[in-house]
């Protein structure tokens, strides 16, 4: 499984038969609110082949509308069963609702939608594939749900949002070293680091960084790989 950090939270997922993309935001601006700090690695046009498109939930910056008309008509994208609509209102063709812990296999990868709370009804989804299990939590808090995800499944990689700004989207340094003890994950990857407000008020001095830091000082035996727009995790 080869894991390439596209920007913010979209992660391209590969394995020998099968290509994943997680939350498409391709948008190089941001909005009026929140700027984009770097260009996506790859533009749409590269990733519209992809095979599988997991949707967490239909924010701005994690459905890209003109992505969603260029994708191939055979790629199914997996969203929250109750806004299934939607995803399809914002271009999407073949989509699949998942409920939570509902599960549904596309060829050799195996799909969980999990639970996971924001301010928009949300999925997380667990991944499984060639012997390896990948957790993608899109945006949630830490919760007492990430407990039983941890529970019920061995995580060989998590994908988690660590948010550096105030507006509590998903979870800080500290609710995120919180999440990596429920769930035991052997390697975590720190995303949604994508934007940050243009209000320097509304930013905080959390960092992908103070968050490994702070997973080490905690005991936690995961390890932390920061992966900048281009790089990879192969495992």
């Amino acid at each position: 499984m080869r894991v390439t950090m596209i920007g913010h939270s979209t992660v391209l997922i590969e394995t020998s038969e099968m290509q994943l993309l997680t939350d498409p935001y391709f948008g190089t601006w941001g909005n009026p609110a929140f700027a984009r700090l770097a260009p996506p690695a790859k533009q749409r046009e590269e990733l519209v082949n992809v095979d599988l498109v997991l949707v967490s939930h239909n924010h701005w910056d994690h459905t890209d509308r003109t992505f969603f008309h260029l994708l191939a008509a055979r790629a199914a994208v997996v969203a929250p069963s109750e806004r299934a609509w939607l995803t399809r209102l914002k271009g999407a063709g073949r989509v699949v609702g998942l409920a939570r812990w509902e599960t549904k296999e596309f060829g050799a990868v195996r799909v969980t939608a999990v639970p996971a709370a924001h301010i928009a009804l949300t999925r997380g989804y667990v991944i499984e594939s060639e012997k390896k299990t990948l957790y993608f939590a899109g945006d949630t808090y830490c919760g007492p749900f990430m407990r039983e995800i941890g529970r019920r499944f061995a995580i060989d990689a998590a994908l988690l949002p660590v948010t550096t700004f105030r507006i509590p989207m998903t979870m800080g340094e500290k609710s995120a070293v919180r999440a990596v003890g429920d769930l035991a994950p052997k390697l975590v990857v720190p995303i949604h680091l994508g934007i940050q407000p243009r209000s320097s008020l509304l930013r905080t001095r959390d960092t992908p960084e103070g968050f490994a830091r702070q997973v080490r000082e905690a005991g936690l035996t995961a390890e932390v790989r920061i992966l900048r727009e281009g790089e990879s995790w192969e495992g």
